[in-house]
Parts: structure tokens; sequence; C-alpha cells
């Protein structure tokens, strides 16, 4: 599975070599942690695209980290809550597996582990989440939305939003053929029931065509006249 990222998360350096050595041979790009606290700074400074974690770190445990993983969202904390994580452990009793799986691992796998089955394993979670992640992604040419990460961007550049533009971006991106009147935006985007003189829905399209525009120079983001807005496609 090339191109991808892993984070492996223990404080046992034979175990981290081992699984370092191997798993760039076989094309991963490898990260490492030997505590909690720093596996969620690399977590939230460089967004791997799959966690194997120990269930014992000096300062917790790796059920304990698991949640804290899980728990964050897309908008508060700096990593991935939807993060893949394959949990690895010395402890194989039944309880414990069932315990890292609340916590909210993908899969658990006991130690001493055969290579190649772990291969497999992480193989096969990826392309489940790739396929999950693909499902979630609008693109019109070079903009791409991605609804389960909440993220943006346009040529390759990520744009930051607030959480109405995002809304209101993802609502025209979904039907990017279509005129989305103002009072159907409203209600959609902000719940409004009645449309009165507010200038929210105006004052929102108007920063998000200059966000976008600082990354491309199309009109993305375009007003019709008495009607209300639509994404504008490329020629």
């Amino acid at each position: 599975m090339a191109e991808s990222t892993v984070l492996v998360i223990d404080d046992e350096p034979r175990i981290v070599d081992f699984l370092a050595e191997n798993l760039r041979a076989d094309d991963y790009t490898v990260l490492t942690a030997a505590s909690g606290a720093e596996a969620l700074e690399v977590l939230g400074r460089c967004r791997p695209d799959l966690v194997l974690l120990d269930v014992v770190l000096p300062d917790m445990s790796g059920f304990d980290l698991c949640r804290t993983l899980r728990d964050g969202d897309d908008v508060n904390t700096p990593w991935d809550p939807h993060t893949p994580v394959i949990m690895l452990s010395a402890k194989a009793e039944h309880t414990d597996r069932v315990r890292g799986l609340s916590r909210g691992a993908d899969d658990y796998v006991t130690k001493p582990f055969h290579y190649p089955e772990l291969l497999a394993r992480m193989s096969g979670l990826l392309s489940r989440v790739r396929r999950v992640n693909d499902s979630h992604v609008i693109r019109v040419a070079d903009l791409t939305v991605n609804t389960l990460a909440r993220e943006v961007t346009v040529a390759g550049h990520s744009v930051a939003l607030s959480t109405k533009e995002y809304q209101l971006l993802a609502t025209l991106a979904a039907d990017p053929d279509r005129v989305f009147s103002k009072k159907e935006l409203l209600e959609t985007v902000w719940e409004f029931r009645s449309q009165g003189r507010t200038r929210t829905l105006d004052s929102h399209a108007s920063r998000l065509r200059q966000k976008l525009a600082a990354h491309s120079d199309h009109p993305w983001i375009v007003n019709v006249w008495g009607v209300g807005y639509r994404l504008h496609r490329p020629e």
C-alpha cells in the first residue's frame, strides 16, 4: 500500500526498529512515538494514515490513548479522530481484546505477531477506509470537498473555512449544476425559517468566494441575481 504513512506508538526500541525497517521496505512512510503525549503531538502535526498502538506505554495505557483519539472532533482537536488504529499487545485475554475494540480500535493483534499477517490486516484496513473516504469526497474540477474529514482543497491547496462557510460550500458542491435559492440555503445551512432582511448568507458567500480565490482565478461562487447562489464549474 504505497504512499501510506504509519505511526508506530511503542516504547520498546526492538519492536519499533523491527516494524520501521520492514514497513519502509514495504513502501510505507514510518513515524514513531514512545509515549502517549508524544503520539498526540505527532498525530496533530503529521496526520498519519494508520496507527499501530501498543497497549502498555510509560505515561498512559494504549486503551486510554485510543479513547482520547476517538473523543476528538474535526474542529477542535489537531488530530483526525477517524484515524485507523490497530492495537498491538502482549495481553491476549478476550477481555483485553474487547476493551481495545470498545475504546475505538479497528483491530487488535497480539504479540508476538506474524509480520505478514499484520501487513495483510493493515492493507485490508487501509483499503476499507479509502473506499469509505472516497464515497464522501466531492470533486468539481480542481475543487475537492471531503465531507467526512470536513476538508476543502483547491488545486491541491488546503482552504481553511468556518463551519458555516464549509456547510455552504458543501451544499453548493453537492449539486453543482443547480441554483439554490436564498431561502433554501438559509433553511439548510442556518436553519432559518424566515428569510427576513438578514445579510448572513451574502456575507458568508463573499468571504467563501475570497478564500477560494486565494488559490484559484476561477469565480467558484456565483450570485444568480434575484434567485440565490450556485457553484460555477470551470469550462
